[in-house]
């Protein structure tokens, strides 16, 4: 098990005012992490750093132990960091089969044909259904086929589940789980605590810009600050 994407010691300011304080991470190949706390702890501006949307103030981030802090997020994605922003990405004018080669072809990635990813998130019978015309959870396999596409190493998720019902949030969970399975390190944050702790092997609580614990899903359940900073009692926050 080895570590594949880190940070450390990373400090990020907006006007003056800590946003990330000190954070520090480590992703391990073939393992679900997901990063949990309430709205405005600082999860999407830790993850534009981890995937070179934003250069961070102080700190460091190493991708299989080289120094990535200064590469953007292009270059990055090249040497394996894929990433599902919070928005939606897919083009809506275009079908699937167009959505997947046009990635594939600018991506720089194995080109095996629209089909072949298609039938990996299980869109195969879709490739001519617009994607503006998919389900939000279709919409978000088809970013995660998109994703695929250059083989990433790791696989940085802001929001995976939101605005999705719950079949087609656990269809996703369960696809996340699977691509660990094949040694990808998947780190996502998602405001549905109970369907995130159900897939991930590691959790961490992001609470003021600062990490306040970093341990098993059983753990995360007994630790009090949790309970108290962040559940309030429930397992959906």
């Amino acid at each position: 098990m080895s570590v594949v994407l880190e940070a450390q010691g990373v400090e990020e300011y907006r006007s003056g005012k800590a946003v990330l304080r000190g954070v520090s991470i480590r992703l391990h190949s073939g393992r679900v992490a997901a990063l949990l706390g309430p709205t405005g702890a600082g999860k999407t501006t830790l993850f534009d750093v981890l995937v070179g949307e934003r250069r961070p103030q102080r700190g460091v981030v190493r991708l299989m132990g080289e120094d990535v802090t200064k590469l953007p997020m292009w270059r990055r994605a090249r040497l394996g960091v894929g990433t599902i922003p919070q928005g939606p990405t897919v083009l809506p004018d275009m079908d699937v089969d167009g959505n997947l080669t046009t990635f594939e072809r600018l991506g720089g990635g194995e080109r095996k044909g629209s089909l072949y990813w298609a039938r990996m998130v299980g869109l195969e019978q879709r490739l001519g259904v617009r994607a503006g015309h998919l389900s939000g959870g279709e919409r978000r396999l088809l970013e995660i086929a998109r994703s695929m596409v250059t083989r990433p190493r790791v696989l940085i998720c802001d929001e995976p589940f939101s605005g999705i019902d719950p079949a087609g949030a656990m269809r996703i969970a369960q696809m996340l789980r699977g691509l660990a399975l094949e040694g990808v390190a998947v780190l996502l944050s998602d405001h549905h605590a109970s369907i995130a702790l159900r897939i991930s092997d590691e959790v961490g609580l992001l609470l003021d810009g600062e990490v306040h614990f970093w341990g098993s899903a059983s753990d995360w359940i007994k630790e009090p600050l949790v309970r108290e900073r962040y559940l309030g009692g429930s397992m959906d926050g």
